[in-house]
């Protein structure tokens, strides 16, 4: 599990890179998708389903990143955009192609389904991490 998390951090600091976030972001965006990538670990463990692990790893990451960005006085966007990487289901999307040029119709409808509802589970994990009265992490923002 520790090395997953140590894998979610440095595969995040390496999209971070590519997404040109300042130098001194690179940390603590890792950190926004390790912390993301661990609960949504630690709930497949425990037996949720992926779309249910996905939506609170994503929750997490929402809250997160708004924690940085208010403590750092940086976008929470670039916290978002690179934490939400190794939620992304790039791998059902890959497959979903794969099955559709190889003529596996129902494979193809099964992992596309997947990759739609992880999609959504997405897209609800951050919408209600917005939700959240900006008040609420203002209580932890630092004085420079």
């Amino acid at each position: 599990m520790i090395i997953q998390a140590v894998m979610a951090l440095i595969g995040t600091v390496a999209f971070a890179i590519l997404f040109s976030v300042p130098t001194s972001l690179y940390f603590p965006c890792g950190v926004c998708g390790a912390v993301g990538f661990t609960v949504y670990a630690l709930l497949m463990m425990l037996g949720a389903t992926p779309t249910v692990s996905i939506f609170f790893g994503t929750l997490c990451v929402g809250i997160v990143a708004r924690f940085l960005a208010v403590f750092l006085k940086s976008p929470s966007t670039e916290f978002v955009i690179t934490g939400i990487f190794p939620l992304v289901p790039g791998a059902g999307v890959y497959w979903t192609s794969y099955y559709l040029v190889t003529g596996q119709l129902a494979d193809a409808l099964s992992s596309g389904f997947t990759a739609v509802k992880a999609a959504i589970a997405i897209t609800l994990g951050l919408a209600i991490a917005f939700e959240i009265p900006n008040r609420a992490f203002h209580l932890f923002r630092r004085e420079r």
